[in-house]
């Protein structure tokens, strides 16, 4: 079954008395264990495509698939459930708590999931040893390099098994060994949990450690392509 699946996606906004036009009858499919990156200028609606693939934002018109389930016809409360239960989001900023250690950051979504704390333990334990950080897992942000902090807030994005992961621009903020790192722990990642994976970049260069390649103008979405074509492809 197809993990990501839009279908003939427009997300309109008043503009004054007009409308723009954010997405344009976009269709995308991922599936499980794929790697896509999204290139495209600023302001060309990669953002806005994230927004509606993790059900933040709800599209004009058409359809938002995840695991199957149809996210535009469900209530908030279910659009709630099916967020925390099947999509894991990766912002550009990592917006940690300051007073949670790593450990603490990934229990306490656990934690607000009615989940049980030992499990969660358990659980934070083993991602923060996936990521690279089993040593600092008794750390405050404050104490951690902006390469870990990105790394716990890929730990905590897998807290719950997701079967989607969106990723917003990961490696902004870093400098060009620690983005190739976190690329590479994004793909491990993929690999690893058999998650579909949608990754907005302007760092061009890490595509080819992705599976396709799609870019985006004007909210139009280009059919993706097999990353190995680069993004000269398009």
């Amino acid at each position: 079954m197809t993990a990501l699946n839009l279908i003939n996606v427009t997300l309109q906004y008043p503009d004054g008395e007009g409308l723009m036009t954010a997405l344009d009858a976009v269709d995308l499919a991922v599936q499980p264990g794929e790697f896509v990156s999204l290139v495209g200028p600023s302001g060309s609606g990669k953002s806005s495509l994230l927004a509606v693939a993790a059900t933040l934002v709800k599209p004009t018109s058409g359809l938002v698939m995840i695991d199957g389930v149809d996210a535009t016809a469900l209530s908030q409360k279910e659009l709630s459930i099916l967020r925390r239960d099947k999509v894991g989001i990766i912002f550009q900023q990592p917006n940690l708590l300051a007073s949670l250690t790593a450990a603490e950051q990934l229990i306490i979504t656990d934690h607000l999931r009615g989940k049980s704390l030992r499990n969660a333990a358990t659980k934070a334990a083993e991602l923060l040893e996936l990521v690279g950080l089993a040593d600092s897992a008794g750390k405050r942000p404050h104490q951690l390099s902006g390469g870990q902090r990105q790394r716990v807030n890929i730990a905590r994005a897998l807290m719950a098994r997701p079967r989607i992961l969106l990723v917003d621009e990961p490696t902004a903020a870093l400098d060009h060994a620690r983005s190739d790192s976190i690329v590479r722990l994004l793909r491990e990642v993929c690999d690893e949990f058999n998650v579909a994976t949608v990754m907005v970049t302007h760092d061009t260069e890490f595509v080819p450690l992705t599976d396709a390649v799609a870019s985006m103008r004007d909210g139009v979405l280009t059919a993706p392509v097999p990353a190995a074509a680069g993004v000269g492809a398009h």
